[in-house]
């Protein structure tokens, strides 16, 4: 009776062992079958285009949003009262939209902005360019008024000039937090 089991035992492993292999083999074929298909010439014309212009192709973390601006007075600000050394020596600094603001922890924060386009042609200075803000107020309850509310950013006066032209009330940007 023993012997019984062990022969039951050892052909289940058997039927389990060539089972495996026919599906081993099956998964192989489909693979070789995939591979070949994408070898076919216009295959290979999108591999070749790909590698081509895939250096090219950015892709980007940041978010898109609308920018305003604001003028002096900046004291005092939402988040470091009349602290004068708040503002970073270059005056690149801005107000944060409701929208980043975070109950506060948008404070000191560091964006990366640029100017996409604006409600005026040719609003941008100069394409491309990027600035580094420090978020140092909230746009919302901010001493002066910025150009235009509910805007992401309100840039200060310096900052907003460095992109764009000042004559424009707002700007379409891209945004992305350091």
């Amino acid at each position: 009776m023993p012997h019984l089991y062990i022969l039951i035992s050892y052909k289940l492993y058997m039927y389990s062992f060539i089972y495996i292999q026919f599906v081993c083999i099956r998964i192989e074929i489909i693979i070789k079958s995939i591979i070949f298909r994408m070898l076919k010439p216009e295959f290979l014309l999108i591999w070749f285009s790909l590698l081509i212009i895939g250096p090219e192709i950015r892709f980007s973390r940041a978010d898109i949003g609308t920018a305003s601006q604001y003028i002096p007075p900046y004291l005092p600000t939402a988040c470091y009262g009349n602290d004068v050394s708040q503002f970073p020596t270059s005056n690149l600094f801005a107000a944060a939209g409701e929208g980043l603001w975070d109950n506060g922890a948008a404070c000191g924060r560091q964006y990366l902005v640029r100017c996409i386009s604006g409600s005026l042609p040719q609003a941008c200075l100069v394409p491309g360019e990027t600035i580094q803000v420090r978020i140092v107020d909230r746009a919302q309850t901010s001493v002066s008024r910025p150009s235009r509310d509910g805007t992401s950013l309100v840039l200060s006066n310096t900052a907003f000039q460095t992109i764009a032209n000042p004559a424009v009330p707002y700007l379409n940007i891209d945004f992305q937090q350091l």
